[in-house]
């Protein structure tokens, strides 16, 4: 700031015609609002007004190659009378809560692990970045083979285990086929997990466990009382991340079921891609995926005001 002022009184000084086009930098806030320009001018080009158009194409009846007219709440009020949509519901909060739950579970774990000392650690913390790095697409693809009822390497598995003569056609049942979608979501999602949490281990003071350990805290009371308070933040951002990314997922759900068998497996994201680009319904399709909206930012309205209380 005190160069820029210089360089300020050094073009009054001069008489420069142009040094009201540095006055406004002596004020910081208007200052700090020309340097986030660039940073809201992308957000509104690429976040808002995508968001906008959409609200708008949900409240119209606009189809593939013809104009919509605004019809209002017409489409949700229409969503909720389908049997698709309410089983879309229920699979979507099905899928987010069983799946964020294992991810933390097996991430905590995995991270926990990492953090003590063992030879090729740090070989170890690269691989498990794998299922992360490798394109979604591309890793459900292989996924597809592996839940193969003829040739997968899962039910080859069973038989070969003597558990089942044949093993079960895992995408062509309801039930199973909910199971694998949401294991492919988990070992994609557990990296994520294992990686943060064990950063947030990582700057845990020893102090800490050193002074809990005189007080006489075994393993589980040092974790109970010194690791998840020390680390709650991360993993409540962590969570929060999760269930956005989970709520909305596509590529997984796409690439394994398409939302089948018999719509068993659609998401609110599938089932917008289905309507709005499959049969042609933008609008419609539009507010199915909207329908996720409110209930997101929910979940990130009480997240924040939690992480708020706590601060």
């Amino acid at each position: 700031m005190p160069a820029v002022s210089h360089q300020i009184a050094l073009k009054r000084s001069n008489g420069s015609a142009c040094w009201w086009l540095l006055a406004p930098l002596e004020r910081q806030d208007l200052l700090a609002y020309v340097l986030l320009f660039p940073s809201l001018l992308f957000l509104g080009v690429f976040v808002g007004y995508p968001f906008l158009f959409g609200v708008w194409l949900s409240l119209s009846n606009k189809l593939v190659g013809h104009e919509g007219s605004f019809v209002g709440l017409a489409n949700f009020l229409a969503n909720w009378e389908s049997s698709i949509f309410r089983q879309t519901v229920r699979n979507t909060l099905l899928y987010t809560v069983i799946a964020t739950i294992l991810r933390l579970v097996f991430g905590m774990a995995l991270a926990l692990l990492m953090n003590c000392h063992f030879r090729l650690k740090n070989i170890a913390r690269a691989a498990l970045l794998l299922p992360w790095i490798v394109p979604t697409a591309l890793s459900t693809l292989a996924w597809i083979w592996i839940f193969d009822d003829r040739y997968g390497i899962v039910n080859w598995l069973i038989v070969h285990w003597g558990i089942a003569k044949r093993g079960p056609i895992w995408l062509g049942d309801p039930t199973l086929a909910m199971m694998a979608i949401i294991a492919v979501n988990v070992w994609r999602g557990i990296p994520f997990f294992g990686i943060t949490i064990l950063a947030a281990l990582q700057s845990v003071p020893e102090e800490l466990y050193e002074a809990a350990a005189i007080d006489g805290a075994d393993r589980l009371r040092r974790f109970r009382h010194v690791t998840l308070p020390s680390i709650m933040p991360v993993v409540v951002i962590v969570l929060l991340l999760n269930v956005i990314w989970t709520f909305s997922d596509f590529q997984v759900v796409h690439v394994l079921t398409r939302g089948g068998p018999a719509n068993s497996t659609h998401v609110f994201s599938t089932l917008a891609y289905q309507v709005g680009m499959g049969a042609g319904r933008i609008g419609v399709g539009a507010s199915i995926a909207l329908s996720m909206f409110p209930v997101l930012a929910v979940v990130v309205l009480v997240v924040l005001i939690r992480m708020g209380r706590r601060d």
